[in-house]
């Protein structure tokens, strides 16, 4: 789907690495070349033509993400260098000054580590409580297990939409329903489904919402925090710097513009935003839906391949998701990805930066194929053919 948009395509790769970060199309980069060499100037600085319309292609990109979301507000909508970088605000900048020693936050064992880590952090300097909902036999969260979770102590619920690893997609409705009854915080960690899936933070009670460009066809180093409204007013900024100050004095006293600029300081990544607005219009004209049956499609004749493959194991078999984990039986994960790259196809290999999910699926590393819109059956049809020559993986790697 779409592949003539992709230069890189015709260097011969198959790219199914696409949980890490995705291809560019033209038309991407495209507007960030335009960018750079039609009408650069900084944003929210200067009264000239240039920079009038850097401002307005800036705040274009707002109004698209939160079509894209589905929120209230496009001040809702703050630019970041990642969905790391927001999850890390949204502890560091409002759970610090919201929770209390003893408050319990509940994770998933399955989490990316941008979303374990600063919690572990918060939890040294402050004390609060972590506790991760049981995952049952297939590693899915399951509502049972939220409740089971909750106690009078549970502040927050913070997992990912859809898991880089496994890719199950969790039921974010639900629990955001849960969440909004008993007065419970919802963080949801967007990075894996923003890019594949239609995504609504107000059907869904979501709280706090982070999400990255470079996983939905954008640039690297931008991404989105959405924030409700009201939680966005008791959000510290944890940079300070110009663009975000309405005034200060000698004698100390600043005053902050209002919500969003005051969480964007300095010179704003504005070509990786600008990137980022033609990526969703990307998105959207093709469909979120369109894009979500067809990677479905894709799903399911890569698990029927990989079946005439004795040697396979694949951990996920039943998910949702773009993902599939798996390893070839007695075959260390990443000689799996090296003998893949010799016949130049990408595939992801290691824990994936989920480190704690071995105690739950009981092996440390795993090969990772995450599909996205361009892939084709095609491209799964010589992956399986290489695979079927893995006994000689030994003689083609060493």
């Amino acid at each position: 789907m779409n592949r003539e948009d992709f230069e890189i395509f015709n260097t011969g790769v198959i790219y199914f690495d696409n949980g890490a970060t995705t291809m560019k199309p033209k038309q991407v980069v495209d507007s960030v070349v335009d960018y750079y060499t039609k009408y650069t100037a900084n944003a929210h600085r200067g009264d000239y033509e240039n920079s009038l319309k850097v401002d307005t292609e800036y705040e274009k990109v707002r109004e698209k993400v939160q079509k894209l979301i589905h929120s209230e507000k496009k001040e809702e909508i703050v630019f970041t260098a990642g969905a790391t970088d927001s999850l890390n605000r949204i502890v560091f900048g409002f759970m610090k000054n919201y929770l209390s020693e003893g408050d319990e936050v509940l994770l998933t064992k399955a989490e990316h580590a941008s979303n374990i880590l600063p919690w572990m952090r918060l939890a040294e300097e402050i004390g609060i409580v972590i506790r991760y909902i049981p995952l049952p036999e297939k590693n899915e969260v399951s509502i049972e297990n939220v409740l089971k979770s909750i106690t009078d102590k549970t502040k927050v619920i913070s997992i990912a939409h859809v898991t880089n690893v496994l890719g199950d997609v969790r039921p974010v409705h639900e629990i955001g329903e849960i969440c909004q009854e008993k007065g419970i915080l919802f963080v949801v960690d967007g990075a894996q489904s923003v890019p594949h899936r239609v995504v609504d933070v107000l059907k869904d009670h979501i709280d706090f919402l982070a999400f990255s460009a470079h996983k939905m066809l954008g640039p690297t180093g931008v991404g989105v925090l959405y924030g409700r409204y009201d939680l966005l007013e008791k959000l510290e900024p944890t940079t300070l710097g110009g663009g975000m100050n309405a005034s200060f004095l000698a004698d100390g006293e600043y005053e902050l513009k209002s919500i969003p600029s005051r969480f964007e300081a300095g010179t704003p990544n504005i070509a990786g935003v600008i990137g980022l607005g033609s990526a969703i219009d990307y998105l959207l004209e093709i469909g979120m839906e369109i894009i979500q049956k067809y990677e479905a499609e894709l799903r399911k004749y890569l698990l029927n391949r990989l079946s005439e493959i004795p040697n396979v194991i694949i951990y996920n078999q039943d998910i949702e998701s773009s993902n599939i984990a798996f390893n070839l039986k007695d075959v260390f994960a990443q000689d799996t990805a090296i003998y893949l790259n010799h016949y130049h196809i990408c595939v992801r290999a290691g824990n994936h930066c989920a480190k704690i999910l071995k105690d739950e699926l009981h092996v440390a590393n795993t090969c990772r194929i995450s599909l996205y819109f361009y892939n084709t059956k095609e491209e799964i049809d010589q992956l399986i053919e290489v695979l079927k020559k893995s006994e000689d993986i030994f003689k083609v790697i060493l």
